[in-house]
């Protein structure tokens, strides 16, 4: 790997060496590799060939998931969340112990162990809502609920500048990675000031379709927003909001 040095950076291929941008530089390589056709029959590649497989459907979830959380997504996540996202739903399919190396899938792995996933990697949920809250969801009804307890604002919320309230988020996701389709509902709860020595408890509810037959998908975030003149405005920059997975219901 080499870095352009020169006045005009260049992206692309010119011959055998190919030129692109990582991060902040701007790299080239010379085109190498075995041959992709040797890759798809030869059989000292069928680990390749497995593994290949199942980051394809890995990367094809990540990507049904964030579609369903997009309304929320769109508040917090960092530049990297797909990337992020593909490698822990791949360490869910390779939980599949029914299928073959290679067939494994989505549905047969351990969808739970995305629990806890972080959408923004620079504010996560337990840094921001240090609060005494729960979290449940009836999939017979469909109902889900974030509740949380009565708490001092202006002692347990962090403080970010330009910031007046925060805004409690409650995403519940229904996703059928088989045909790419979902059901999603999104609800926030009441403004809280930030400065409030006191806050009464709270509830956040979603509702979806009774006795999903698809994985549900409960996330939970915080947005910070400044009052102006009786209007709550979001602040521009979303690095301080946190968004994560708190909760995961198989079928």
């Amino acid at each position: 790997m080499a870095r352009q040095k020169g006045v005009i950076k260049l992206e692309g291929r010119v011959g055998d060496l190919s030129f692109y941008k990582s991060g902040n530089e701007y790299l080239a390589r010379e085109k190498g590799g075995v041959d992709g056709d040797r890759i798809k029959k030869d059989p000292a590649y069928a680990r390749t060939r497995e593994n290949g497989a199942e980051f394809g459907r890995a990367g094809k979830a990540g990507k049904e998931l964030r579609n369903a959380l997009n309304e929320v997504l769109v508040r917090s996540a960092d530049k990297r969340v797909s990337n992020r996202l593909a490698s822990a739903i791949l360490k869910a399919i390779q939980a599949d112990t029914t299928n073959r190396r290679g067939e494994r899938n989505v549905l047969d792995g351990d969808l739970t162990l995305l629990k806890g996933f972080e959408f923004n990697n620079v504010a996560s949920l337990e840094s921001v809502l240090k609060l005494s809250y729960t979290v449940a969801f009836d999939r017979a009804a469909g109902g889900s609920q974030l509740a949380i307890e009565a708490f001092n604002p202006s002692k347990e919320i962090p403080k970010v500048e330009g910031a007046t309230h925060v805004r409690f988020i409650l995403a519940t996701a229904a996703v059928d990675f088989n045909n790419q389709s979902y059901e999603v509902d999104v609800q926030e709860g009441a403004d809280v000031e930030i400065t409030a020595l006191e806050q009464n408890a709270l509830n956040v509810d979603c509702a979806i379709s009774a006795d999903s037959p698809h994985p549900v998908f409960i996330v939970v975030g915080v947005e910070y927003y400044q009052e102006v003149n009786g209007h709550m405005y979001a602040l521009q920059t979303k690095t301080y909001n946190p968004m994560a997975i708190v909760e995961v219901s198989k079928v």
